[in-house]
């Protein structure tokens, strides 16, 4: 999951308190309703919803359209992205039950091929890669513009040159290979591959058919791929490439995460009774470390605008979106599955909605500013391309006046930009590794404006250099 700050830039949240009117009936029409206008306001083209209330329930549906034309319901299998971590959290603590590892092991004396060019990560303990104080951090493990990888073997071999952010235990920071090395563990120690465990211990006793795990962008069905927005417009492309097994390569649908749902606030029993997992298990995960304050066991932890206690998480890839939360003091489970990218944050919003919805609080306001944004990038790109065939028709006339050569270094600057745009994007995302393929997903009419930029740059320095060799030439 990735947070961005451009966009904090951009808009403002409006958070509004509780209104005096009685909570409304939470059932199928009131869900469908709040669903019904989010999508007519922000032209989401699909999206599927859970909502259950202590073991029951109360709404699983789908809305509109997936890339291919299918219409979206609840048995529609699309991307839970980083809600994924909450399930290896619990293979872990599956494997912790049965006494096969202890969350305060060190990593290492159940999986001797984790090793890092830092000799702090023998330190490194199951607990500290589930609640994400490991020491390993974007900054020195760069997942996304490193060298590909397609299983968890090879993510964890991938690993070997990294170093430490910080001690072990000191620090919290959001990293997805955490989570790949903690489904590696699973795989060694439970003996069988890492989806083979989720559906034994997890997906089949839930009655999750519909659930199953995928290791990179090609693994994904037609149904879980997904969208950008351009000027408002969904427009549907590939994802691109990146492994996420284990940290974000979870598949399902919103019948599945309500079964899900239910046994996160039953105490790990699903709706038919069946458990995944003891109550101290699932309160283990509900619960943040000392370090974070917020984030427990694949689960962030906090209140609702209420003040009530939430457990959530949300799921962000590039053309898609998830959101999950548990509202322990009443009962509710939440789910969304939506296939637009994290650009968008079309999951959350809906979620927060959602949620908002059952706390009886008045919803906040839908907008998206990006509209005007795109309206305006896309509105300079063709002035830029006038002014660089301006410059290069007047090379001559340029090179005429003797101008100093220095004035021709502004001309590259675009194209480092643009060759270099993810690392200054990565550090908008607060020092979240960003590899280039994936800054048009996340900033495309910025990405169009600056090539545009970029070519006429150089376009303009050729022409200018051609003059000035001409002019030469002719002086001699």
């Amino acid at each position: 999951m990735l947070t961005p700050i451009l966009p904090a830039l951009i808009v403002s949240a409006v958070s509004l308190g509780p209104t005096t009117a009685a909570p409304p009936v939470v059932d199928a029409a009131a869900v469908d309703a709040v669903v019904r206008e989010y999508r007519e306001q922000t032209a989401l083209p699909g999206i599927a919803v859970a909502v259950t209330r202590d073991t029951t329930v109360v709404h699983t549906a789908g809305y509109g359209h997936t890339p291919d034309g299918e219409p979206v319901t609840a048995r529609t299998v699309m991307a839970a992205a980083s809600l994924s971590k909450s399930f290896t959290a619990l293979a872990v603590l599956r494997l912790v039950e049965d006494g096969r590892v202890r969350l305060d092991d060190p990593v290492r004396a159940h999986l001797p091929e984790f090793t890092l060019a830092d000799p702090r990560a023998a330190d490194i303990t199951v607990r500290q890669l589930l609640d994400q104080t490991s020491g390993l951090s974007d900054t020195t493990n760069r997942s996304f513009t490193g060298p590909p990888v397609h299983t968890l073997a090879e993510a964890v071999a991938a690993m070997r040159e990294s170093r430490l952010a910080a001690a072990p235990g000191t620090r919290w920071a959001y990293h997805n290979p955490n989570f790949q090395v903690a489904a590696r563990l699973v795989e060694v120690v439970g003996g069988t591959p890492f989806a083979e465990h989720l559906r034994r211990e997890v997906f089949e006793p839930l009655g999750m058919d519909d659930s199953r795990t995928a290791d990179t962008e090609r693994d994904l069905p037609a149904s879980a791929r997904g969208h950008i927005k351009v000027l408002g417009v969904p427009v549907a492309l590939p994802e691109p490439a990146a492994f996420g097994n284990g940290s974000g390569g979870v598949l399902t649908s919103a019948h599945d995460l309500a079964s899900w749902l239910v046994a996160q606030n039953d105490e790990g029993r699903g709706p038919d009774g069946t458990a995944v997992a003891s109550p101290a298990s699932i309160a283990a995960t509900h619960t943040p470390s000392a370090v974070s304050g917020s984030y427990g066991l694949g689960w962030f932890v906090g209140v609702t605008p209420s003040g009530a206690r939430l457990v959530d998480h949300g799921g962000d890839l590039f053309t898609s979106t998830a959101y999950q939360a548990l509202l322990p003091d009443s009962g509710y489970g939440i789910a969304v599955l939506a296939n637009t990218g994290l650009a968008h944050g079309d999951a959350q919003a809906l979620g927060d909605r959602l949620v908002a919805l059952v706390e009886g609080r008045r919803l906040p306001p839908v907008g998206d500013p990006s509209i005007a944004v795109d309206a305006v990038l896309l509105a300079l790109a063709p002035a830029v391309a006038a002014v660089a065939v301006r410059g290069v028709l007047r090379s001559r006339r340029w090179a005429d006046r003797r101008r100093s050569a220095a004035r021709l270094v502004p001309l590259v600057l675009p194209l480092l930009l643009l060759a270099t745009v993810h690392r200054v994007v990565g550090r908008l995302y607060r020092g979240r590794d960003v590899a280039w393929r994936q800054v048009p997903y996340l900033y495309p009419t910025f990405t169009v404006l600056l090539a545009v930029a970029a070519v006429g740059g150089v376009a303009v320095l050729v022409a200018r250099l051609v003059a000035i060799s001409a002019r030469r030439a002719d002086a001699g």
